[in-house]
């Protein structure tokens, strides 16, 4: 029989709580074991029950201390829980705080209870304590960038450039199979084929090199953003935007 996974929520929303707590009443593994309302019973209760639960679903914008700050007093004492964050504050400052301190995942309000079901047994099998950032963030992110870099939505290339991006960024060891993997696996999403994927993607490339961000295209690419000099190859260009996206989004 699979263990027990007990949870401690926190956050001010009565509603939330009382629904989180529904929802897991006859789950046959997560068991809510604990609750508080504001930071300063939080940190209380997290410290005082330290061996009671483990891991805790919390909002960041809580009253008397916030969710953040909960969590960077409960490691200076050095009890170190899995932790999912659940709030409506979109901010990639915040999210690169909420890694630091070890939280498992980062989820917007408002959120599926389905979700946070998967993401609690997912975060106790987790082999590593890298944050995860629930998708839509993800496409969020590469739709900015791409926009950014000068690349419009309404050609092709830009629907798979933003595909191979997510499919490099979930999968790194694409990288060295681009034509046998990444390619196959757009050209079937879109009933195309690889060939045209590569020339529909080198063509959005040009594009970007010719009207986007200058600045941004040399913090990312450095000095191969010279005119005169040739520009990244397809898998250099998707490599290195799902790595800034990995290092500037998503940090481990």
């Amino acid at each position: 029989m699979e263990k027990e996974i007990r949870v401690f929520v926190v956050d001010d929303n009565q509603n939330v709580v009382k629904a989180v707590e529904e929802y897991f009443s006859s789950h046959v593994r997560i068991n809510v074991v604990g609750k508080a309302s504001d930071g300063e019973e939080a940190l209380a209760k997290l410290t005082n029950q330290k061996d009671n639960y483990d891991l805790i679903v919390m909002d960041l914008i809580i009253p008397k201390m916030d969710g953040l700050s909960v969590l960077e007093e409960l490691k200076k004492k050095n009890i170190n829980k899995k932790s999912i964050i659940v709030t409506g504050m979109n901010s990639l400052e915040v999210i690169k705080k909420c890694a630091e301190v070890g939280v498992s995942y980062y989820m917007l309000k408002p959120f599926r209870y389905e979700d946070l079901e998967s993401h609690i047994i997912s975060a106790m099998t987790a082999k590593d304590n890298s944050l995860i950032v629930k998708d839509k963030d993800l496409k969020q992110a590469i739709t900015t960038l791409l926009h950014s870099l000068g690349i419009p939505s309404h050609i092709k290339g830009y629907l798979y450039i933003r595909d191979g991006i997510d499919l490099m960024y979930n999968h790194p060891s694409m990288i060295g199979a681009i034509t046998k993997e990444l390619y196959p696996e757009i050209a079937q999403k879109y009933d195309t084929t690889t060939s045209r994927v590569e020339r529909a993607i080198r063509h959005a490339i040009e594009v970007s090199w010719s009207r986007g961000d200058y600045d941004l295209m040399e913090e990312i690419f450095g000095h191969s953003v010279d005119y005169d000099r040739a520009k990244p190859t397809n898998s250099e260009f998707i490599a290195t935007l799902a790595d800034k996206l990995r290092l500037d989004h998503f940090v481990e």
